[in-house]
């Protein structure tokens, strides 16, 4: 019998890095051109966090991220991704879990997108919002993979991930726990990936990082202004 402390973290890992990018590939192909709406979807709302406030903003922001959270679990997660990883329908749980609190937010208007009162850490806030909906589709062609490869906000996890911690960073009241899913799923893409000895392996753990930085730094803040 192998003792414990001779695996190592890619002893767990069921599947090739090939296998992985492979069925990115496949899912794309399968669901084009749902990349495209959901990139003007992303950019509509980068554009729209430009404008004065307004409660009907709100729900719609969340809507859309509950919506974009949904179709991740069922869509890749569960229909896809569980087919060569039996851990994806655990993680297609607690994706359909934020998915329903991001649309109880949205339904009950418990939760303000953009602040009228700015915090230093806004500036990190949209920063990830651009990494998720703008920049991390050209990570995987930036490394030498196929466009048919590229991950989209709203189809990919990580993406959506990113975009969605973005934007919790910005909303008001602060709901902590629903950044609990998003960090526990950097914090295990990261760990995936680094195994698959991805290029992008640090983008989801540093991501995690600076939410949970940011977090504080804007608790010291609003506490120091009081």
């Amino acid at each position: 019998m192998i003792d414990w402390w001779t695996y190592r973290l890619d002893s767990f890992l069921l599947f090739s890095a090939r296998t992985y990018q492979r069925l990115i590939e496949s899912y794309n192909t399968e669901v084009w051109p749902l990349q495209m709406v959901a990139l003007m979807a992303g950019v509509g709302v980068l554009l729209w966090l430009g404008r004065a406030h307004s409660p009907r903003r709100d729900r719609v922001v969340f809507a859309l991220l509950a919506l974009a959270w949904a179709w991740v679990a069922w869509g890749f997660l569960h229909a896809r991704f569980a087919i060569i990883n039996w851990s994806a329908d655990y993680a297609a749980l607690l994706f359909a879990l934020q998915a329903a609190a991001l649309l109880w937010v949205a339904l009950t208007q418990r939760g303000k997108v953009r602040r009228r009162q700015l915090s230093p850490t806004d500036p990190i806030a949209i920063t990830l919002i651009v990494l998720g909906v703008i920049v991390y589709p050209f990570i995987g062609p930036m490394l030498g993979r196929p466009w048919q490869q590229a991950e989209v906000f709203a189809v990919m996890p990580d993406p959506t991930v990113i975009t969605t911690l973005g934007l919790l960073l910005l909303a008001e009241p602060p709901r902590r726990t629903l950044l609990i899913v998003p960090v526990l799923w950097c914090l295990f893409s990261g760990a995936m990936l680094w195994t698959m000895r991805a290029g992008q392996a640090w983008v989801p753990p540093v991501v995690a990082l600076l939410a949970a930085a940011c977090l504080l730094w804007r608790r010291k803040f609003v506490l120091h202004r009081r």
